[in-house]
C-alpha cells in the first residue's frame, strides 16, 4: 500500500519537475514587436539564460541593472543568449516597453502577458532565473535577487557552455 501511495504522489511531482527542464514551445511577443519561440533558442548551441521579472518588482530591476553593467564583459567571456520574460499583464505592456526603452538594457525582453510561459515553467515568484545548457536542458534555477547573484549567473553560464 505504501508503494502505491508513493507512486501516486511521485507521478505529479515528476510532471511538475519535467515542466522546468526544457524551454516551452509557445510563441511569445518581444518588446520590439516580433515573436519568438523560446524552445528555438535551445537550438542555438549556446547556453540560454531566461529571467522572469515584472515592472513592479524592485529586486528584478536591481538584478537587471547589475547584469546590464556587466553584460558586455560577459559577452567577451562566454557565448550565450539572454531573455528577460516580463510577466506584466496586457494592461501594462506599454509600461514594460517604456521601461525597457528608458533603461537601454542590452538583452532581449519578451512579454508573457497571459503568463503562459510562467505557468509552463512553474515559476512562482520573480525574479526567477533559469540557465539552459547548449543541449537545451535546464542546469540552473534560482529565485530572488541579492547583490552578487549576477556573478553566480556568469559562473553558471560558463559551466553550461562546457556541458
Amino acid at each position: 500500500m505504501n508503494r502505491l501511495t508513493l507512486s501516486i504522489l511521485f507521478i505529479p511531482l515528476s510532471l511538475i519537475l519535467c515542466a522546468q527542464t526544457r524551454l516551452p514551445s509557445n510563441l511569445i511577443r518581444s518588446t520590439e514587436g516580433g515573436q519568438i519561440r523560446l524552445a528555438d533558442l535551445a537550438l542555438s548551441g549556446k547556453p540560454v539564460v531566461v529571467v522572469f521579472w515584472a515592472t513592479w518588482c524592485n529586486p528584478c530591476l536591481e538584478e537587471f541593472e547589475a547584469i546590464a553593467d556587466l553584460y558586455e564583459q560577459w559577452k567577451d567571456e562566454a557565448e550565450f543568449e539572454f531573455i528577460a520574460v516580463s510577466i506584466d499583464d496586457a494592461r501594462s505592456t506599454a509600461k514594460v516597453k517604456s521601461l525597457v526603452s528608458g533603461k537601454g538594457w542590452p538583452f532581449k525582453v519578451v512579454l508573457d502577458e497571459n503568463q503562459d510561459i510562467k505557468r509552463a515553467m512553474n515559476v512562482t515568484e520573480v525574479p526567477f532565473c533559469f540557465i539552459f545548457n547548449k543541449k537545451g536542458a535546464a542546469v540552473y534555477r534560482h529565485s530572488g535577487y541579492t547583490p552578487g547573484d549576477e556573478l553566480t549567473i556568469l559562473k553558471e553560464i560558463k559551466k553550461a557552455g562546457n556541458e
